[in-house]
């Protein structure tokens, strides 16, 4: 095992990716990174000051005053722990609708790419293994039917306390899969030379297992 290692996980929205990437971080003990969370926050905090997807200087002046940082599993915007604020239905689209925004993502990337070349990561987005770090040391593309993963969602939403219909949550996941694959601006997909993992008929545990198997497997 190498000194410094990138491990990228990528997948479609509800496939359980920050599960797995945060527990997997914790097994390796080096930093876990969530890139959604980061795209989260900034489509929060446009929603927050009225900011419109179409308005790029707008836009641009947000990413210009914008901090956004990590800390024992907390999102940290501006100062603040938006953990809760960024995990609701409307955040989700919103932002899947920022994320299709090209200088929205060239900060991000760029501030993601400077946190994996600072130390060893695991990070969790849709366009890590292809487009973050396509040379990263280890990839994999975890992805479940869309009926299980408006399943997880619409379970950790009621979990939440929050009143959400199944139906709408699986509306929701299929809308999102397709934008995130059909945008202009890097779209989802599995890089050529990641590991795919089906997690439908998969526990957490099963998962974190199977690929850290795969892991040490490459690095013996």
């Amino acid at each position: 095992m190498t000194d410094m290692i990138r491990i990228a996980v990528d997948g479609p929205s509800g496939a359980g990716k920050s599960t797995i990437a945060k527990a997997v971080a914790q097994k390796l003990s080096i930093d876990y990174i969530d890139t959604g969370a980061m795209y989260r926050a900034i489509g929060y905090k446009m929603l927050k000051e009225g900011i419109s997807v179409d308005d790029l200087a707008g836009i641009q002046n947000l990413l210009d005053t914008t901090e956004i940082d990590f800390s024992e599993g907390d999102t940290i915007l501006d100062g603040q722990v938006v953990n809760d604020l960024i995990r609701t239905p409307e955040i989700s689209k919103q932002a899947s609708r920022c994320s299709a925004v090209a200088i929205v993502r060239k900060k991000l990337v760029d501030l993601q790419q400077k946190m994996g070349q600072a130390k060893s990561v695991v990070m969790d987005g849709r366009d890590i293994g292809t487009v973050v770090f396509p040379d990263a040391e280890y990839k994999f593309f975890i992805t479940a039917s869309p009926e299980e993963r408006a399943k997880r969602r619409y379970k950790e939403l009621l979990d939440k306390g929050q009143k959400v219909d199944y139906e709408q949550v699986l509306a929701d996941i299929t809308a999102r899969d397709y934008n995130d694959s059909t945008r202009d601006v890097t779209p989802l997909r599995k890089a050529e030379d990641a590991i795919e993992v089906d997690t439908t008929n998969m526990s957490i545990e099963e998962v974190i297992d199977y690929i850290c198997k795969e892991m040490k497997q490459s690095w013996q």
